[in-house]
């Protein structure tokens, strides 16, 4: 475990169980047929030793759940509310399959993960020591500290070499900020790169996910301050809004991936910045992200003169400086 800088980097045996049972689910083929990909040795592994559980409780609890759209952030936060070994709760929240606590240490106790993970300890231990690497050189509080103030929850990061392969996953759970997230995918049928040779790659999905959980909570504690804010419509094409209906959403969005590529461009390179930026328009719409960005540059220039504290205080005309930022700021 690393606590250097502000970023933790550890392993969890509860998270790790998830991902083992979600790989015996339909998730894998359906995350193939969406974009097909190599995936990690690992996870390939897993899925051929777990096989004869298929038809497990807790597999099925899981399918169950994946069939009803229950996101991936509230399974893996009840995940963690759970004891370890013995994976008890309190009360099992009421969307969750009866006894699947109870089913979930069924198969771990029946498929021996625990020795499993023990003879593939090199591949995870790997995964640990290069996201450690990635992070000594950077902190991310100090850069959201001028847009949300003082980060006080513990920033963690985990690397997930099983499954799901190809998203990250952020929650918040105490006082902590969590990101789960896989390397990179290759091309093809390559497997993924490693965690330190592409710090574009750990930096957007750490910061994607802290930023996210962070600016989900400024509006929430801030909703009656924004509620005459939120009532300006934002310049998004219709392709963002179809994805993100709700000013909320799209605020969030726009300000994460203005504030990802914004990170990348000081602490990878300029052509990473761009990369992303083409990106995030090719798969969103979001042909705003560069006016996006100038708005929050320009926010930053005048709190550095004084005028402003927070991003609250500058929020009463973002909705108007997007709109000119839009008509006049391009890729």
């Amino acid at each position: 475990m690393s606590d250097q800088q502000d970023v933790t980097v550890r392993l969890d045996d509860r998270i790790r169980l998830m991902s083992a049972v979600l790989a015996l689910t339909d998730w894998p083929a359906r995350s193939q047929a969406e974009q097909p990909h190599g995936t990690h040795a690992h996870s390939r592994l897993t899925r051929k030793v777990l096989e004869p559980y298929r038809e497990h409780p807790a597999v099925q609890g899981l399918q169950s759940l994946l069939n009803l759209g229950a996101p991936f952030e509230a399974v893996y936060t009840f995940a963690l509310q759970l004891s370890w070994p013995d994976l008890t709760i309190e009360k099992l929240p009421v969307w969750v399959p009866p006894r699947w606590n109870d089913h979930l240490r069924d198969f771990y106790q029946k498929t021996n993960l625990a020795q499993f993970w023990h003879d593939e300890d090199g591949a995870w231990r790997a995964s640990v020591f290069e996201a450690q690497k990635m992070f000594k050189p950077v902190a991310f509080k100090p850069f959201l500290q001028p847009f949300l103030g003082d980060v006080v929850e513990s920033l963690v990061f985990m690397p997930n070499i099983s499954f799901p392969t190809d998203r990250e996953v952020g929650i918040r759970l105490d006082s902590e900020l969590v990101c789960i997230a896989p390397p990179r995918l290759a091309w093809g049928d390559s497997p993924p790169w490693p965690f330190d040779e592409d710090p574009a790659h750990i930096y957007r999905a750490a910061l994607t996910q802290y930023g996210r959980l962070l600016i989900l909570s400024f509006l929430r504690e801030n909703a009656a301050a924004l509620a005459s804010v939120a009532e300006a419509p934002l310049p998004v094409s219709d392709q963002f809004r179809a994805q993100y209906p709700t000013w909320q959403e799209q605020f969030t969005n726009l300000f994460v991936s203005a504030a990802v590529a914004m990170f990348l461009e000081q602490h990878v390179s300029k052509a990473e910045a761009k990369a992303y930026l083409l990106m995030e328009r090719k798969t969103k719409g979001m042909h705003v992200l560069p006016g996006m960005m100038s708005v929050l540059q320009r926010y930053l220039k005048e709190r550095a003169n004084g005028r402003y504290h927070t991003l609250l205080d500058f929020m009463p005309i973002f909705p108007k400086q997007l709109r000119i930022a839009n008509r006049i700021v391009t890729l």
